[in-house]
């Protein structure tokens, strides 16, 4: 008889990887990180556990989005008071904090609850060439 393998916290050890963003597409990176991050390219994949590696994503500032979607695409927050809806195109945002859109992009591929708040923590990016996860040897991931 066959048995189910159910990970447990602790027992799968955790790699870090590392994803250079300069020239790829925003969607499809984000797909492929937050795969990563929530374990799912591993064979023993239990998802009421956080099985996934660390991913540093390098030059935020390079990621490209297709056709308009630069200048059409557009990020609302709402302050809760009258005329308080700030819109912001996302050419605005790749200007200000780039590292905002990658991240924004991927926390909503992961799964809303605990366990996605905490496969987040897990990524991290940076606007230039350089990270300082350099003594956790990140292992470099192909998109």
């Amino acid at each position: 008889m066959r048995q189910t393998f159910h990970a447990k916290n602790g027992e799968i050890t955790q790699e870090w990887r590392h994803v250079d963003a300069d020239g790829k597409r925003l969607g499809r990176m984000a797909t492929e990180v937050a795969t990563v991050l929530m374990g799912k390219h591993r064979p023993e994949y239990t998802p009421h556990v956080d099985t996934g590696d660390y991913v540093v994503i390098t030059n935020a500032e390079k990621v490209v989005m297709t056709g308009k979607k630069a200048e059409q695409k557009i990020k609302t927050s709402f302050s809760g008071y009258p005329g308080g809806l700030r819109a912001r195109s996302y050419a605005e945002l790749m200007e200000s904090k780039p590292e905002f859109v990658i991240e924004e992009a991927v926390r909503r591929m992961l799964p809303k609850s605990r366990l996605g708040r905490q496969m987040l923590k897990k990524l991290k990016v940076y606007k230039g060439a350089s990270h300082p996860h350099q003594a956790q040897n990140p292992i470099p991931m192909e998109i």
